[in-house]
C-alpha cells in the first residue's frame, strides 16, 4: 500500500518534505526520522499539493524553487483550505522570497544551505508553537511580564503597564505566536486594515513605543526582536 493511502499514524507527527533534489530530501528524512517523526516526500509542487490534501501532515518543509508549481504558489493554494504549518526553504540572501512566503502564510523559513540540526530545531519550535494554539490561555507569562488576554491587561514586575489598544493588539498577536516572523505589511494589514492610508513606519513607531513599555532595555530587546529586512518576531527564552 502506498504511503499516501495508509491510515494515519497518530503516535508520530507526520512531516511532508518537498524538494526536487532527492539527496536533500533523503538527508532531511533521515534526520527527522531519527527524531521520531514520520516523513512523507514529494518532489514537485503539484505532487506536494495532492499529498498535503490527502495525507494532512502535521507540518510541511517546502522548497521555494520547485518544478511545476513553485513553493510560493503551493503555499497560496494550501492556505485556501488548511492551516498546516509550513517551513519554507529559501535561497541564501533572497529576502524577497522570505517576505513573500511569510505574507502568503508560511510559519518560518530556513535559508539554504542549512544544517540538519538547525532544521530539526526549527521543526520542533514550529510544531510546539502551533500545537499549543489549540489550548487557548487566558494569560501568558514570560519571566517578569504577564499578559491577560481576556482583561487586556499587561503587568511588568507585578505593576500594570498602560498600553494603547493597538499596542496591546500588536503584543497579543506576536506573543501568541512566539517565534513566528511577521512582516511589516502583514502587521499593518492585520491590525490597521487593508484600507489604512498610512505606511509601514506606523508599525515601527508602535513597536518602538511597545518596547519602551515592556522591555528592560528597549535598545536591546529580549522579547520583541527585529528580523532585519523583513519585520519582527516575539522571542522568549526561559531563564536557566
Amino acid at each position: 500500500m502506498s504511503s499516501s493511502k495508509r491510515a494515519p499514524n497518530r503516535e508520530k507527527q507526520r512531516i511532508l518534505v518537498v524538494d526536487d533534489e532527492r539527496n536533500i530530501v533523503e538527508l532531511i528524512k533521515y534526520n527527522l526520522e531519527k527524531e521520531g517523526y514520520e516523513v512523507i516526500c514529494a518532489y514537485d509542487g503539484i505532487e506536494a499539493v495532492n499529498i498535503a490534501k490527502q495525507d494532512r501532515p502535521d507540518l510541511i518543509i517546502l522548497d521555494i524553487m520547485l518544478p511545476g508549481q513553485g513553493g510560493l504558489e503551493v503555499t497560496r493554494i494550501l492556505r485556501r483550505e488548511m492551516k498546516t504549518p509550513i517551513i519554507m526553504a529559501t535561497a541564501k540572501g533572497e529576502e524577497i522570497d522570505k517576505i513573500l512566503g511569510l505574507e502568503l502564510g508560511a510559519d518560518d523559513y530556513v535559508p539554504k544551505p542549512f544544517s540538519p540540526r538547525e532544521l530539526v530545531a526549527r521543526v520542533k519550535a514550529v510544531l510546539r508553537r502551533t500545537s499549543g494554539k489549540a489550548e487557548e490561555k487566558d494569560e501568558l507569562s514570560f519571566d517578569n511580564l504577564s499578559i491577560n488576554l481576556v482583561k487586556h491587561e499587561v503587568r511588568k514586575n507585578g505593576k500594570e503597564v498602560e498600553l494603547k489598544p493597538k499596542e496591546f493588539d500588536l503584543l497579543k498577536l506576536m506573543a501568541t505566536n512566539p517565534g513566528k516572523v511577521f512582516t511589516r505589511d502583514f502587521l499593518l494589514e492585520q491590525l490597521w486594515g487593508y484600507d489604512y492610508l498610512g505606511d509601514t513606519r506606523t508599525v515601527d513607531v508602535h513597536m518602538r513605543r511597545l518596547r519602551q513599555k515592556i522591555e528592560d532595555e528597549p535598545s536591546s530587546p529580549k522579547l520583541l526582536k527585529t528580523v532585519h529586512g523583513i519585520g519582527y518576531k516575539f522571542q522568549f527564552e526561559e531563564s536557566e
